[in-house]
């Protein structure tokens, strides 16, 4: 075979031009010279590869409702529906395919109001389900904007079955869990009655805690103490509310916590046939090896999906948790890179930030209109979206956006339950790729860490993919649409933005 010289110097052989489906005409111009085509841009060796074989189906991206309904609820009904549409809208909004709905257990000792949420119980089968406004009013509007997945998750039991009789700093009371169990599986059945399905319940978040101090609510459950929980819990649902499934256990940390703890309880038989997803937080921060792990205890003995199901707050400086309010791309980036983490190297199935909305800006957005959108030590990294704290004296009820919340509608608006995950081989370094299929087509999200731009060249499993959109998160944009990707057979082509994630999204061309 001989060799063809392009316009600028560099050669390419009629072999190389076939295998790129180079022939006829296409191959003539390359050898009259000319501008090099793009799909040879780039040295080859730098082209990344997605499997066709998945590695997980996707139980969806979400956050939970967890404290902040109690001062929304006192907001202007229209800024209630922008919230709605903001968080569950995948038109006006990030479409989060998972809520989480905090079963309040009462506040009984808790210090700060809005972290004391309402229970329905008023004594043993008795429940005034007019309780809990602001929880029932987004419960209600993730229901109404179709929201695939409601969880139902619980800090603390009712204060009636915890050792101190509070919602804070006890333990759940051993032989009070089939009637904790029968209360859960009635709110589950009364929302049902209402039109609200919850998927999930889960009865005990992070129960390795017991929130001492009035902070907010939580409770202990000792480690065999859960599989008798679980057990009841799984039996009340299967027979009342069969609608709804055990999610558990929610441990705070993977390598302290979830990894050792969690065989001792279901190894019990009667409590592992009930669980539908193990679910773990990651306020450990785990390293790769850690999260590996934890992936191989959950595939290889117990066959059940792992969910990330809470993470927030964490400070750039110390790489742990800590005080930090940083609203900019520095914290977004961090964010899709423990996405990719958990879901690459821990085969999460779900992953879901803490809560959707907090008021610890750390700041006053009135005396200082520029604070909410800059980087202060002295708020929290918990919410997707801000509020003032100071909102029933100065009447602000303006919503900040953080660039977090734009990069989890990378994420949670395009990669649906049901989608499958496949792993991405030899990504090159400085970029994170996620790869997709699902809807009739695949979704592609890219991360560029490096504050230069990059481009992906990633060969796809599939021939005859039809690039539709692009859509990129960065410092000038949210979540906007930029030029979608080119695709050759099946090399995709995308340049990057610095500092950006972008989700890229190509269709399957309909055949004749």
């Amino acid at each position: 075979m001989g060799e063809m010289r392009l316009g600028f110097g560099e050669k390419i052989s009629r072999r190389d031009l076939l295998k790129l489906g180079v022939t006829g005409a296409a191959a003539a111009a390359i050898a009259a010279g000319g501008r090099k085509p793009w799909f040879l841009s780039e040295d080859r060796s730098s082209v990344a590869s997605v499997r066709k074989d998945p590695s997980q189906i996707m139980q969806g991206f979400g956050a939970s409702g967890a404290w902040w309904p109690n001062d929304l609820v006192h907001f202007d009904p229209g800024v209630q529906r922008r919230v709605g549409e903001l968080l569950f809208d995948r038109e006006k909004g990030i479409g989060l395919s998972v809520y989480r709905y905090n079963i309040g257990g009462g506040g009984v000792g808790v210090r700060i109001p809005e972290h004391a949420p309402q229970t329905f119980l008023v004594r043993p089968g008795v429940y005034d389900w007019s309780r809990d406004p602001g929880g029932r009013l987004f419960l209600e509007l993730a229901a109404g904007h179709g929201v695939p997945i409601i969880v139902g998750f619980a800090n603390s039991a009712p204060a009636i079955w915890i050792t101190n009789h509070l919602n804070t700093g006890g333990y759940l009371i051993r032989g009070a869990e089939p009637h904790y169990a029968r209360y859960l599986a009635d709110v589950a059945e009364h929302f049902r009655s209402e039109g609200i399905t919850l998927s999930y319940i889960s009865p005990m978040n992070e129960p390795d805690y017991v929130w001492g101090g009035g902070v907010q609510e939580g409770m202990a459950v000792p480690i065999i103490q859960r599989a008798i929980l679980v057990e009841h819990l799984g039996r009340e649902l299967a027979r009342r509310a069969p609608h709804s499934r055990v999610v558990a256990d929610e441990s705070s940390q993977v390598g302290s916590q979830f990894i050792p703890e969690v065989p001792a309880w279901m190894n019990v038989p009667a409590a592992a046939e009930q669980v539908a997803a193990l679910a773990h937080h990651t306020y450990d921060y785990p390293d790769d090896a850690t999260l590996r792990r934890a992936r191989r205890l959950v595939g290889e003995f117990f066959d059940r999906p792992l969910w990330m199901t809470e993470i927030s707050c964490w400070d750039s400086r110390t790489k742990t948790y800590g005080r930090q309010y940083d609203p900019t791309m520095t914290n977004a980036l961090w964010m899709a890179g423990a996405i990719h983490q958990d879901l690459t190297q821990a085969n999460d199935a779900a992953w879901h930030w803490w809560v959707a909305l907090s008021s610890a800006l750390g700041c006053d957005p009135m005396k200082d209109p520029s604070c909410p959108y800059r980087m202060n030590y002295l708020g929290y990294d918990k919410g997707l979206i801000y509020y003032d704290p100071d909102y029933r004296e100065n009447g602000n009820q303006q919503l900040y956006l953080t660039k977090r919340y734009w990069v989890m509608g990378n994420f949670s608006r395009f990669v649906r339950p049901g989608y499958l995950r496949h792993d991405v081989l030899g990504a090159p370094a400085g970029l994170k790729v996620l790869a997709f299929s699902g809807g009739g087509g695949w979704q592609i999200v890219a991360t560029n860490d490096s504050r230069s731009p990059r481009t992906l060249r990633l060969r796809l499993p599939e021939p005859h993919l039809h690039p539709t959109a692009a859509y990129e998160t960065s410092e000038s944009r949210n979540l906007e649409p930029v030029a979608p990707p080119s695709v050759h057979r099946d090399l995709l082509v995308a340049a990057l933005s610095p500092r950006s994630v972008t989700t890229l999204l190509l269709q399957r061309r309909r055949r004749a």
